[in-house]
């Protein structure tokens, strides 16, 4: 099952998933929109794979790593979220809202585009 996470309660769901842990946000937007927006890891490591590569670098991701997927506004992330489940990983949250909501309601420190 994949979770639902708002950025704000990002940090609780690590917590939960992974006592103990790294754990991974995983950021699948292109390298353009990196470029205009991108959190700073603070409890995570963070991984950006744009979607379209991720079938042929599925290998870097660790299965058993909780991981949460970031976009821009939560839809791609979803997508690759389920993707993953698919594939066999055990922990993944979709971050609702992706870097939007991040900027809005979690750092406004992060620019909006």
């Amino acid at each position: 099952m994949i979770a639902h996470v708002r950025p704000a309660d990002l940090a609780a769901w690590f917590a939960q998933a992974a006592p103990g842990s790294t754990p991974l946000v995983l950021d699948v937007r292109e390298p353009w929109e990196l470029e205009q927006a991108a959190v700073a890891p603070h409890g995570f490591e963070l991984l950006a794979i744009p979607m379209g590569s991720l079938p042929a670098r599925l290998n870097e991701l660790d299965p058993e790593r909780p991981t949460a997927c970031l976009c821009h506004h939560g839809v791609r992330s979803l997508h690759v979220a389920a993707y993953l489940a698919h594939h066999g990983h055990a922990c993944v949250a979709n971050i609702t809202g992706g870097i939007d909501a991040w900027a809005q309601d979690h750092d406004p420190g992060v620019r909006r585009y």
